[in-house]
């Protein structure tokens, strides 16, 4: 479904009666990606005059929970640059494509389609695992063509989804950053991130990293429907408690504000969060690229029913009479007087509970490349080539 599809006629199209919702998982679908030119649906009369048993079978398989799979991803370089103008980083690392959590919004959902796969189950089911990342890291940054500079982590999808409990292959690229004492910035839904708060430390120490947890809302029920396993928000808060208490600068995304259901609750957010010591706090409100719409529609339809014409509404209005606009700068906000409503509030609790500020700035000074020789690099150096890593980050930080 294209962007610009209308809120309205989105409205007449009644979600498909195919499943309930599946615990576990935001998306109920499965729909076909918007590169494929055939869709394979099972046929379910036909089956029955091939015999009731393979019907009732095939039936109840479409109703099973899905389960991850989890898929290795050959990436031959993992830093992937970014040319976004309304996105504050140069360069990111994405150690998994797709993400556990299931977060029903998340706008890297329609980047599962670029690999063959579905942006709704299959995005939260398929994992793609870069087992390499920390290897191949190491060899990037040992490069005499990397300038240092800051690196985002979970530019697209989430480096502390589930899996990395087991796999623990951002642990491992933390640990080589922390080697190279290379500046990064991380941005998670989950508390897991505290697990690495020594190598954190490590970083902090020449103020080479900062973190933010991102939150949106504190309703228990909410988040759980929304974000099924991601952390729960208190689980997040200690976090960002134990990160803070440890020297880790820290800070609060509000990310995304849901209009007509989350708007409402920024200020105990931020109040929350800085109870909980962080330092800074940024927002941005729901964007629906590509396919979006469709999924977010029968989350509504399935969870809040009551509340699913007024959110497309607001976010019509948000968006020009669209449920997506992807002009930079406005696809982050919003237009219009709903718009200025949230960023006003956003303000005003900003300012309340002290958190006007920005992230702190981070230094690249303390770099360099353990076992070899120490470069020297001039401030506002232009290498065109160490500017070129291997892909472009179609996204930005996790909502």
């Amino acid at each position: 479904m294209p962007a610009s599809f209308p809120a309205d006629r989105l409205r007449e199209i009644e979600p498909e009666a195919l499943s309930p919702a599946r615990k576990g998982r935001g998306a109920r679908t499965n729909p076909t990606g918007r590169f494929e030119r055939t869709r394979i649906e099972p046929d379910l009369a036909a089956l029955e005059t091939a015999g009731p048993l393979l019907a009732s079978e095939t039936r109840d398989a479409s109703r099973d929970p899905p389960r991850t799979r989890t898929l290795p991803d050959r990436s031959r370089r993992v830093l992937s640059r970014n040319d976004s103008p309304d996105l504050p980083f140069e360069a990111s690392l994405n150690p998994y494509r797709g993400c556990e959590h299931g977060c029903v919004y998340c706008y890297a959902r329609p980047t599962h389609e670029l690999l063959g796969y579905s942006a709704g189950l299959d995005f939260e089911t398929k994992i793609l695992v870069k087992d390499e990342a920390p290897r191949l890291l190491r060899r990037e940054l040992s490069s005499p063509r990397w300038i240092p500079r800051t690196v985002m982590l979970s530019g697209v999808t989430d480096a502390y989804q589930p899996i990395e409990r087991r796999l623990e292959i951002t642990r491992r690229c933390i640990r080589v950053f922390a080697d190279f004492r290379n500046p990064i910035r991380l941005v998670t839904k989950n508390a897991l991130v505290a697990r690495d708060v020594d190598l954190l430390r490590e970083l902090a120490e020449f103020r080479a990293v900062s973190v933010a947890l991102s939150i949106t809302t504190l309703d228990s029920d909410l988040q759980r429907a929304l974000e099924p396993r991601a952390s729960s928000s208190a689980e997040r808060l200690r976090a960002l408690e134990r990160l803070s208490s440890a020297g880790i600068p820290t800070g609060v995304m509000v990310a995304p504000v849901i209009p007509g259901l989350t708007d409402s609750e920024t200020p105990r957010i931020l109040e929350a969060a800085r109870s909980a010591g962080a330092r800074w706090a940024s927002q941005t409100v729901l964007r629906l690229p590509h396919g979006l719409p469709s999924l977010f529609d029968d989350w509504l339809a399935t969870h809040r029913p009551l509340r699913r014409k007024k959110v497309l509404h607001r976010l019509e209005a948000l968006r020009g009479g669209r449920l997506d606009d992807p002009r930079f700068g406005s696809r982050m906000r919003g237009e219009g007087r709903f718009a200025e409503q949230i960023a006003d509030l956003f303000r005003l609790s900003a300012r309340r509970h002290g958190l006007e500020g920005s992230p702190p700035g981070l230094s690249t000074d303390a770099f360099r490349r353990p076992g070899g020789a120490q470069l020297a690099f001039a401030f506002g150096t232009s290498n065109a080539a160490a500017r070129e890593p291997a892909e472009r980050d179609p996204g930005s930080c996790p909502e």
